[in-house]
């Protein structure tokens, strides 16, 4: 499924990183601490997580993540924007908690 099916089928918002919705999604993964994130996330995953910080596109980029989606609708910074257009990365946005999109992508198939 790629990034594009997976934001239509969960009504996801795209922020930031349009240029790389058509990226394969593997699997996904969830979690806050960006070094635990580098450590364990496969390279293909959708990521969710809180954090809204510039690093965390860094983390993306470095293990060729296919997205992030940032969960209960924190407010992302604006560097963070400009850093995702730059590198391609899809960052997303939701209101619902990082529980509701581990069920949600679960169902359509994502694991």
């Amino acid at each position: 499924m790629t990034v594009k099916d997976m934001v239509e089928k969960l009504g996801l918002s795209i922020i930031a990183g349009k240029e790389g919705v058509d990226k394969e999604i593997t699997t996904g993964y969830v979690g806050d601490l960006l070094s635990w994130v580098m450590a364990n996330a496969k390279a293909g995953a959708v990521w969710i997580t809180i954090q809204s910080h510039v690093n965390i596109i860094a983390v993306a980029s470095l293990i060729n993540l296919s997205c992030i989606i940032v969960a209960e609708g924190a407010t992302i910074d604006k560097e963070t924007i400009v850093k995702a257009n730059e590198e391609k990365i899809p960052l997303l946005s939701t209101n619902k908690n990082s529980y509701e999109i581990i069920k949600e992508l679960i169902e359509i198939g994502i694991k």
